[in-house]
């Protein structure tokens, strides 16, 4: 590899030099600089940013371990992270557990390993032995879309007992009274807290309420429980599903079969993606503010990884909002 001596010997200057005009280029002459660029170009130096990296102390990565890159919540998060990250002159990179405990403990060793400088996290579960692993390497973490006591550690999320609420509250006032809640798995937490929510806003209403668990939160799940829901009698009259995935898995479903929405069967989904809008009955959907969530994450993990005195743990909780659509409306 060309290496800063190979640029120096070429451009007949100091290796002091060369390093100025790739780290601090205002502290060098117009012309020695345009020297310098132009046989860096030719000879194609990148610079060795590890060994930069490991002379300074400080790492410039953070890392950002989600639960499915495959869903298009979890991407806008990211998209927020990484727009924090760049005006800190830091990078992220990003990784997904796919909703296994194994991966996100693999991940985590990694980031140990390659001690970065904080870690963005939206864990599996928070009771796994890997997140008690990682503590250990001492490395500043935030969770994302996960709740923590703020005495242990920085998190971003959005109340989802407050989102399961929204959805029953309203399938409760367009008149529904047999309903079908299909959720992720248990382990984790949103999951649970959307159920918990959507059977607080049912209690006392006379509601039939029945609850499918599917293996993992994508459309291939939801389009197999939307075949399980047409084969019951009788069928339930809406369906609230805990994110927007599912929703859109049990509408093709339903469609498939020839059974009108929102005529027949209501659909409500959750973090209100992009493609909840777009599909063929526009999705009513509890939205997350998604970008915001990664964003403010990771103005948390920079301030914590900062110089000078850090700040404490802080819990920051956004509340979601419900958006009705087509698939909803009596």
């Amino acid at each position: 590899m060309v290496g800063i001596k190979d640029v120096a010997r070429r451009a007949g200057v100091s290796i002091g030099t060369v390093s100025n005009v790739v780290n601090r280029p205002d502290v060098v002459s117009d012309a020695t600089r345009a020297k310098v660029l132009a046989v860096i170009d030719e000879l194609g130096y990148v610079r060795d940013e590890s060994a930069r990296q490991l002379r300074a102390g400080r790492s410039r990565v953070l890392g950002l371990l989600v639960l499915d890159l495959g869903n298009p919540f979890f991407v806008d998060v990211a998209r927020g992270a990484e727009e924090a990250a760049r005006e800190a002159g830091l990078n992220v990179v990003t990784c997904t557990s796919s909703q296994q405990i194994d991966t996100e403990a693999s991940y985590l060793s990694m980031f140990a390993e390659q001690r970065v400088r904080g870690v963005l996290l939206s864990p599996v579960t928070t009771d796994a032995g890997a997140l008690c692993a990682f503590r250990r390497s001492r490395i500043p973490f935030v969770l994302v879309d996960r709740t923590a006591p703020a005495d242990e550690v920085s998190s971003v999320s959005v109340d989802d007992v407050v989102g399961g609420m929204l959805a029953g509250r309203h399938l409760l006032e367009t008149g529904h009274r047999r309903i079908a809640f299909v959720n992720g798995p248990e382990v984790l937490a949103q999951c649970r807290d959307r159920r918990h929510g959507l059977e607080a806003a049912l209690a006392g209403s006379g509601t039939e309420l029945s609850t499918m668990e599917v293996p993992a939160l994508d459309v291939a799940s939801g389009r197999e429980a939307g075949t399980r829901l047409l084969a019951r009698t009788p069928r339930p009259t809406a369906v609230f599903c805990a994110n927007d995935l599912l929703a859109l898995g049990v509408l093709q479903a339903m469609v498939g079969a020839g059974v009108a929405v929102p005529g027949e069967v209501a659909i409500v989904g959750y973090d209100d993606i992009e493609f909840a809008g777009a599909a063929a009955v526009p999705l009513t959907s509890v939205r997350q503010p998604a970008r915001l969530i990664g964003r403010t994450a990771a103005d948390l993990l920079i301030a914590e990884t900062g110089d000078g005195e850090q700040p404490g743990h802080r819990a920051v909780v956004y509340e979601p909002s419900l958006v009705i659509r087509e698939s909803t409306r009596r």
